[in-house]
């Protein structure tokens, strides 16, 4: 009976496996992931067989952005010149163009890019995926964020479709989808390696997501996908190839994020944040050591308004913050982030000391100035 047993199994695996040599469909679809809480709830699997159905809901709202602007510059002087003294110089004039990729977030027209894809431009056009090309009016931009809005004026556009990026999950299926190179609607694809990169020193305000799917030139203010084809971020950056020539490293702007700076940039034409004027740096080592600080708490005040709420109460230079609102200050971008994030006219408590002596103040928050009013 043992033997019989035996046989049968053994003819039994034997006929499964040329079964599913000759029909691999029989062992059934694989999944990406199990439905996620949140918007994808009660969803089906995703099939990992094809993200086409996922490209086809969003990649119609990913335009393409080309954008020009006049450069004018002082024309070299030739060398015969130069042997009859100084002349009055002479300039040329030049057309720059750039490219990059824009995302369709409404039916009005509202699209939203990168800063740095139409910054210093004197035109901008938009061709949509159906091949129509209109000029986009710049609505305002943030560089602290490297987002720019801006408006379409023709009918009938698609959408892209919003999703959450606080739901997302290293491992993730990601999707980019923009103009690299000029090669319209390309879509790459990896995943999610990280969420809330910051210090990068790439804007001011940073929360990246961290994708390997590839972004390339002219990715910049393109889509950011899930498997669902639902926007997660604006692909603006990638590791710096110098060093040592990463691959798969690229960062995206979540579009939690992206709703926020849109909504302010719509109402007010720019972004309002909350600041105490003064500019705090991260301590360096020696600092550290000198101050007795060994968990890494605390920043340094280097540079702070005269006659500001913060000076007024004797923040000075050198000065270390240790706390806002009890909550430790871990380093500055934490506290830039902390205070932006709060409305002008909220009072705050700030921990701090100057050389050994600790002091708390309460302070009231002023409206931190845009980019273009600092540099005046």
């Amino acid at each position: 009976m043992l033997n019989f047993l035996l046989r049968a199994a053994v003819v039994g695996l034997a006929i499964a496996f040329l079964l599913v040599w000759w029909r691999p469909a029989l062992l059934g679809a694989v999944t990406a992931h199990a439905p996620i809480a949140g918007p994808a709830a009660g969803r089906a699997p995703v099939v990992m067989q094809s993200f086409a159905d996922a490209v086809a809901r969003a990649a119609p709202a990913v335009v393409n952005i080309y954008t020009a602007r006049l450069v004018t510059e002082r024309a070299p002087t030739a060398p015969i010149d130069q042997l009859f003294g100084d002349f009055w110089p002479s300039y040329r004039q030049r057309v720059e163009r750039s490219l990059g990729s824009g995302v369709i977030v409404d039916a009005k027209g509202t699209i939203v890019t990168n800063h740095h894809v139409i910054s210093g431009a004197d035109s901008i056009m938009a061709q949509l995926a159906d091949g129509r090309i209109a000029e986009a009016t710049l609505i305002g931009s943030d560089p602290d964020t490297d987002i720019a809005i801006l408006h379409l004026s023709i009918g009938n556009l698609p959408v892209m479709p919003l999703g959450r990026s606080d739901t997302l999950r290293v491992g993730d299926i990601a999707l980019a989808i923009g103009n690299p190179y000029g090669l319209s609607q390309t879509v790459t694809q990896g995943i999610v390696s990280a969420t809330g990169r910051g210090q990068l020193g790439i804007v001011a305000f940073e929360n990246f997501i961290q994708t390997d799917a590839a972004i390339n030139l002219g990715n910049s203010g393109g889509a950011l996908i899930d498997a669902y084809g639902d926007l997660v971020g604006i692909n603006t950056a990638v590791l710096n190839r110098a060093y040592g020539g990463p691959e798969g490293i690229g960062f995206a702007i979540p579009v939690n994020l992206v709703r926020g700076v849109m909504e302010q940039i719509l109402a007010h034409g720019h972004v309002i944040r909350g600041w105490l004027e003064f500019v705090p740096q991260d301590l360096s080592q020696q600092q550290s050591a000198q101050l007795g600080i060994t968990d890494g708490g605390g920043v340094t005040v280097v540079k702070i308004q005269l006659n500001s709420p913060a000076y007024v109460a004797g923040v000075r230079p050198g000065d270390l913050v240790t706390g806002l609102n009890g909550e430790t200050v871990r380093s500055a971008q934490d506290l830039v982030s902390k205070i932006a994030a709060l409305k002008p006219g909220t009072q705050v408590q700030l921990d701090a000391r100057h050389g050994r002596q600790p002091y708390r103040v309460e302070l009231k928050v002023t409206e931190r100035p845009t980019r273009e009013a600092q540099a005046r």
